[in-house]
């Protein structure tokens, strides 16, 4: 009998806070599942039919597998979610870094070092960020208020309680972001990938959502926000 291991969070959607002052982030509870996955023989009528049910014993072993990398599925996105945020870089030249960008492991948001933004102005900045790569980038507490992100890739990006009020994200990749808190008052979403992001307690007020690439479970998330307004709820097509 084999014995696998899982961790799982109690309180698997909270998400760290932090402050300018006292950055902490919240440590969840968690508790340990055990999967087993057993074949037990026993007795000489267990060796008459085990022949006969060898591919039964098979299908076992591999649902058990199954289950198991199941388990792990679940756990590890419960892991990456509550991973406390790095202290704020001390780094003088930290902000500028976004114009340079983040192009180790775009899609995966791999890094050698934290693209840290967090509380940096980039305010009606209109060349500096245009087409960089800011994949696993921590933006909370920034403010990017009529900022030119066209053709932008953020991948895996955290965003809660950064401000986007009429920023330009046309013809961006909006990969699996935390939107959480932000305020994007008046964005413009025009042919933007979108997938994956949340936007939960985001303001979403007169944001333009034309062209926009999203798949249908990430649409019914982004219509469950108050906050979009009847033209572009009708233009997400939301019910």
């Amino acid at each position: 009998m084999a014995s696998l291991p899982v961790q799982f969070s109690r309180n698997h959607l909270s998400t760290p806070t932090f402050s300018s002052r006292n950055r902490r982030s919240t440590e969840p509870r968690s508790f340990v599942s055990l999967v087993h996955c057993s074949a037990r023989e026993n007795g000489d009528d267990v060796q008459g039919i085990k022949k006969s049910l060898f591919p039964v014993k098979e299908l076992g072993c591999l649902a058990c597998a199954a289950l198991s990398a199941f388990s792990l599925t679940l756990a590890s996105p419960v892991i990456a979610a509550n991973q406390r945020l790095p202290p704020l870089s001390t780094d003088p030249t930290r902000c500028e870094q976004a114009f340079v960008g983040n192009t180790i492991g775009q899609a995966n948001g791999v890094y050698d070092k934290p693209l840290d933004l967090r509380f940096c102005d980039y305010t009606n900045d209109q060349s500096n960020l245009k087409g960089k790569t800011l994949s696993a980038a921590l933006m909370s507490g920034a403010k990017f208020d009529g900022a030119d992100m066209t053709e932008v890739v953020m991948s895996k990006a955290y965003a809660v309680g950064a401000s986007f009020k009429g920023v330009n994200f046309s013809n961006a990749v909006i990969d699996r972001v935390n939107f959480g808190k932000s305020d994007l008052k008046g964005a413009v979403f025009k042919n933007t990938v979108l997938s994956g992001s949340t936007f939960e307690e985001a303001n979403l007020e007169d944001v333009v959502f034309e062209d926009t690439i999203i798949g249908y479970i990430d649409l019914q998330k982004i219509c469950r926000n108050e906050t979009i307004n009847e033209e572009g709820r009708l233009v997400l097509g939301c019910r």
